[in-house]
């Protein structure tokens, strides 16, 4: 009966020897670390998707452009919307003032802007990214982190009893269960990270989609003044409300 009471979590950490605590340690940290990026991603992508909304339902009811600059400038920039659409205006008045002083402004106008646009989205889609490569190594080698642990236990605990001389099955399945704890401590570890990375990963292409859709149709009005049309539209109907799908290429 003592025997049955000393096995468990506790009496597995209590015998384990350097390399079984550091394993231990690893995965714990590996937990730590992924549920903190969880935690930060998730709650910027819920306050990002919003501002994002409040946005983007602005933008399509302004009456100009210049009253969406006043509102950027009012309220800054805090979604990746507003942030391409300050860069965007921005681009567009520095190169009217200044024009092609350097080889970064060489072009006309719309090249500046299509060059600025890009590079803001290219800034936006690293940004969402980041933390992602970290939940994807953890969700890929906890398992792996937990099994060396596994093998590292089994292998001590039939070193001894080996040398105790005692081949019983109830002296080799408790040191043996024991040691699949670790098994099982990395697959609790790579599971939500898994999971979490596969969320964000997908939360971040449809954010990135709507950004390029949206950058179609900036660019036009930035550069042209006018929303995208292929025929010009009655004077009643100037505004824009809702976002148009971008034209097929020829």
């Amino acid at each position: 009966m003592n025997a049955e009471t000393t096995l468990g979590f506790s009496h597995f950490i209590a015998q384990s020897d350097a390399v079984g605590k550091t394993l231990l340690a690893i995965l714990v940290l590996m937990s730590v670390v992924s549920w903190v990026i969880l935690a930060i991603k998730g709650l910027t992508l819920v306050l990002r998707r919003g501002r994002s909304r409040a946005f983007l339902d602005f933008f399509w009811n302004a009456t100009s452009l210049d009253a969406v600059a006043a509102e950027i400038a009012t309220h800054g920039a805090r979604d990746p919307f507003s942030h391409l659409t300050s860069h965007a205006m921005h681009a567009q008045s520095h190169h009217a003032r200044y024009g092609a002083a350097r080889l970064e402004e060489a072009g006309s106008a719309s090249d500046f802007v299509t060059r600025t646009i890009k590079k803001v989205l290219d800034e936006q889609t690293t940004r969402l990214d980041n933390g992602l490569a970290v939940l994807a190594t953890v969700g890929a080698t906890a398992p792996f982190v937990g099994l060396f642990g596994t093998v590292w236990g089994v292998y001590h605990a039939l070193v001894a009893i080996g040398m105790s001389g005692a081949g019983t099955l109830d002296k080799v399945a408790g040191p043996v269960g024991e040691a699949l704890i670790m098994t099982g401590l990395g697959l609790a570890v790579a599971i939500p990270a898994v999971m979490g990375y596969n969320w964000l990963t997908r939360a971040n292409r449809v954010m990135v989609s709507r950004l390029d859709a949206f950058a179609y149709e900036l660019h036009t009005f930035v550069s042209m003044g006018q929303p995208l049309s292929a025929a010009p539209a009655p004077a009643g109907n100037a505004s824009v409300r809702t976002l148009p799908h971008r034209p097929a290429a020829a």
